[in-house]
This record gives C-alpha cells, sequence and structure tokens, in this order.
C-alpha cells in the first residue's frame, strides 16, 4: 500500500471510530471488555478491524516520563467552550456527555471542535507511574477528520463543583441514555487554572484504537472527592486500557 492510499485508511478508520461523536467501536463491532477473554490484552485478536490494538506502534495511553519529556514552544491550547444542554450516555464501557456544536479547541491554526467527552477510573494515562482517581478525555475532530484528545487528571481531593452539576444524574445501565434540555452545562469548568499541556501522538484508547491522534494531557490536575470517584466507581470499577509502549515517541511539554 503506498503513503496516500495509508493515510486515507488511516483517516477512514478515524472517522468511523466517530459516527455520532462516540468514539468507540459502531454498532454490531465485536463485543470487548476491559477484563477476561475479551479484556484490553485480547482486543487486538477480538477481530481484524482491531488488529492495530496489537499491531500499532503509536498506541496509547501511555506513562509521561517527566525527565524525558521535551522542554518546546508550544502554541497554547485557546478553549472556546459553550454551555451545552445535558445529554448523558451510559455507552457500555463509559459515561459519556455529548456536546452541542459550537464548542471548539484552537492550537496554532489548527481548529477542532468538542464532540463529546467521557471518563475512565482510574487514569489510563500516567504521569511517572502514578495513576489519577479518574480522568476526562474531551474529544475533538477537526473539519479536515482528525482528532484531537484534552485529558484532564483528578486527583483525590475537594469536591469537583463542575462534576457536582450532573453527577447524580449518571445513568446506571448500559445503553441508557438522560437527555435534559433544561439543564445546560460547560466543559470549561471542568478545567484547570493552569492550561500547560503534555503532547504527543497517540491513538483512541478503546478498539479499534485507531492512530493518528493528537494527544494534549494538561499538566495541572483538578480534584475530585473520594465520593464522587466511589460514584463512578459503582457503574464502572475498572474502564482503563493498560499503558502502552512508547517505541520512541516523542512527548513535548509546554503551552503554559
Amino acid at each position: 500500500m503506498n503513503s496516500s492510499l495509508k493515510r486515507l485508511a488511516a483517516v477512514s478508520a478515524l472517522l468511523s471510530a466517530v459516527v455520532g461523536g462516540h468514539v468507540y467501536a459502531a454498532e454490531g463491532s465485536p463485543h470487548w471488555a476491559y477484563h477476561g477473554a475479551e479484556g484490553a490484552e485480547k482486543w487486538g485478536d477480538l477481530d481484524k478491524s482491531f488488529a492495530t490494538c496489537k499491531l500499532g506502534k503509536e498506541q496509547s495511553p501511555i506513562d509521561i516520563k517527566t525527565k524525558d519529556v521535551e522542554k518546546a514552544k508550544l502554541e497554547k491550547i485557546v478553549f472556546n467552550y459553550q454551555p451545552t444542554k445535558l445529554s448523558i450516555v451510559n455507552n457500555g464501557h463509559t459515561i459519556q456527555i455529548d456536546y452541542d456544536k459550537g464548542s471548539s479547541i484552537t492550537i496554532g491554526k489548527d481548529k477542532y471542535e468538542l464532540l463529546q467527552f467521557h471518563f475512565h477510573t482510574p487514569s489510563e494515562e500516567e504521569i511517572d507511574g502514578k495513576e489519577f482517581d479518574l480522568v476526562a478525555h474531551l474529544v475533538h475532530k477537526s473539519a479536515e477528520g482528525n482528532l484531537a484528545v484534552v485529558a484532564v487528571l483528578f486527583d483525590r481531593g475537594a469536591e469537583n463543583k463542575a462534576l457536582k452539576a450532573y453527577w447524580d444524574k449518571l445513568p446506571r445501565n448500559a445503553g441508557e441514555t438522560r437527555s435534559l434540555a433544561k439543564s445546560q452545562i460547560n466543559a470549561a469548568d471542568m478545567l484547570p487554572a493552569s492550561r500547560g499541556y503534555y503532547t504527543f501522538n497517540g491513538s483512541l484508547t478503546t478498539p479499534p484504537c485507531s492512530e493518528k491522534v493528537r494527544w494534549l494531557v494538561l499538566k495541572t490536575p483538578v480534584t475530585a472527592s473520594k465520593e464522587q470517584t466511589t460514584v463512578f466507581r459503582q457503574i464502572y470499577p475498572l474502564n482503563n486500557r493498560p499503558v502502552q509502549p512508547l517505541n520512541g515517541r516523542k512527548i513535548q511539554v509546554g503551552g503554559d
């Protein structure tokens, strides 16, 4: 396969994984889980469409070793998040909040629209081997179909006011959706005051594990209380993919 066809195939795989803003395997795809016979270590063998999960060289998540990170003059992430009606989905793997059109991030000349955000516990990303209680992945897509994911890490601490606004409304059953048109939230309320970030090339952290994803992990964690983490873990006790080999990838830090 020549380079042009490879690029086309990669973009097609990413677009197929983002139908309706849901960055997960499409309906009718093979079942997968985080543990057992269909767990993360087996994803690449469940179906040929999941082969990248075991063959890919730029897989996510990763453990960010700060001593090896390259300091760089990165463009700041400009967040343009607007309020959205509250639409919460339990998709069988996580809790996801779908976002109305009109919110985005801009990095230099690159603009990405916010599609949705969802949660993993404990965090999928690690910093110097440390797992955090929770992580939110804010999934964005550019007009060209390229994906960028902003990761917000949650440390154990004070109650998180942004989560409190809807945490008691989380749907507990797979396939359940709660659309509360009269309730609004703003993803900007979930962000730390300091917006410096680590960045690297990676992948979706769920099948089909498509690569060519731009990862932006915010350096500064926010807090969530033990009680808030417990609420999520009552629905999904553990839904994080183990960290993957770096395979020589460069990690940069900056954007403060």
